[in-house]
């Protein structure tokens, strides 16, 4: 696999997605080219905002007080932001994204056969997240299309027709063709979203796991250099050498992490936030129907479930990427403790004290300044006890709510 196919292998997906949006940091592309915005993220950012936050923000207010349709408007709000905020993010961010897909390219361009097999292997599994993600959205957004298409067939005949998100536009929507136009322009902000969300989600996670590959590969250099020490095939200079350029290594990836972090940190804290709450959603918009036993048709139901599994896969996705970024950066310090130290000449083993105590702080995916990104996170007893407390409160809420009218 030569070096463009490497990089092709492990970015293509990613790099044709947020192409169509225009926000992929070319690194082929001079800097004089990302002076103005794409017209691509230009007509993305106005669908999203104009056909569907808009209409469900202003649905959600006027639905105050009715909780069901709030918890609905909230959550779909809630998910379009998301989306909104993540690809201007990567926009805003499309300069130092850039350096940082440069500097991805050259690994691909540098490495041995050996090195080049160990980036394969954990690109592969970042691309089965990727796949598996993709392939999630897919089925959502199709379900997401034909529950809606079905309920604009039945109302196409109607006097008083029904948009996918109900507003009253400056143009009368409910005049033909008016209303068919408007409707597609709601569905295609509502699977934008999705494929936004997805996008931004895998390319992070992708970005993460290539530094993991180039962290096992800085060990396992610096595990050869030791052993080459130790069997007197190298002179102490050599020595010296290699391990200057094996820190310096290890400094440009801690600025890497670094690059990943200041470009998503802020909205990383806003998809975990969001996350929390779009689950305690989707559970009371779930439960209700099924303790009311209220008569929703089973593509709803479906969607609602696939919808909550999408959630979590995409909250997964991040945890075992900043997971494997950590357990990577913390055994950069334990192998460099584990080779054969002991058999170097004393002033040569004390260098490798810089490294080890280097290597001590474990490289994190941030969520703001509030939070990492963890297996243990996903799977913290505290944090789904947060969110069933959540989802309780407004289950207790919508339950008084309809004793109250009830009694009236």
């Amino acid at each position: 696999m030569n070096d463009n196919k490497g990089f092709n292998y492990a970015f293509g997906v990613s790099r044709h997605s947020l192409r169509i949006f225009g926000v992929w940091p070319d690194p082929l592309v001079s800097l004089s080219d990302f002076h103005r915005p794409s017209i691509r993220f230009i007509i993305a950012m106005s669908i999203v905002l104009f056909y569907a936050i808009m209409p469900t923000t202003i649905n959600t207010i006027r639905a105050w007080g009715n909780v069901i349709r709030m918890v609905e408007g909230i959550a779909t709000t809630n998910f379009c932001m998301l989306a909104l905020c993540k690809i201007f993010g990567t926009w805003y961010h499309r300069k130092t994204l850039r350096t940082l897909m440069t500097s991805i390219m050259t690994d691909w361009t540098s490495k041995n056969n050996e090195e080049r097999n160990t980036m394969l292997h954990i690109t592969r599994r970042g691309r089965i997240l990727c796949i598996t993600c993709y392939a999630m959205m897919i089925i959502l957004i199709s379900f997401f299309i034909n529950s809606n298409l079905i309920k604009i067939f039945r109302n196409i005949s109607q006097p008083q027709r029904t948009l996918v998100y109900p507003f009253n536009y400056f143009y009368n929507s409910q005049k033909s063709p008016n209303y068919e136009i408007t409707c597609l322009f709601q569905l295609i902000a509502g699977a934008c979203s999705c494929f936004i969300n997805s996008s931004i989600d895998v390319f992070i996670s992708l970005l993460l796991l290539h530094i993991c590959a180039q962290l096992i590969n800085l060990r396992m250099a610096l595990n050869n250099l030791v052993d080459k020490l130790a069997e007197g095939s190298i002179s102490s200079s050599s020595f010296k050498k290699g391990l200057a350029e094996i820190t310096t290594r290890h400094e440009h990836l801690i600025r890497n992490t670094k690059i990943v972090n200041n470009c998503y940190s802020i909205i990383l804290f806003l998809h975990m936030f969001a996350t929390t709450f779009q689950l305690c959603f989707k559970s009371f918009q779930f439960f209700t129907i099924i303790i009311r036993h209220l008569d929703v048709p089973i593509i709803t139901k479906i969607y609602a479930l696939l919808y909550f599994i999408y959630e979590l896969m995409h909250l997964y996705i991040y945890c075992y990427s900043a997971e494997r970024l950590l357990t990577e950066s913390v055994n950069m310090m334990h192998g460099a403790y584990e080779c054969k130290w002991y058999d170097l000449p004393s002033k040569d083993a004390k260098n490798l004290i810089f490294m080890i105590r280097r290597s001590a702080i474990p490289f994190r995916l941030k969520a703001g300044k509030f939070g990492t990104f963890s297996i243990e996170m996903f799977g913290n007893v505290r944090y789904l006890k947060r969110k069933y407390s959540i989802f309780h409160t407004y289950y207790k809420t919508k339950y008084l709510i309809f004793n109250i009218q009830q009694r009236e």
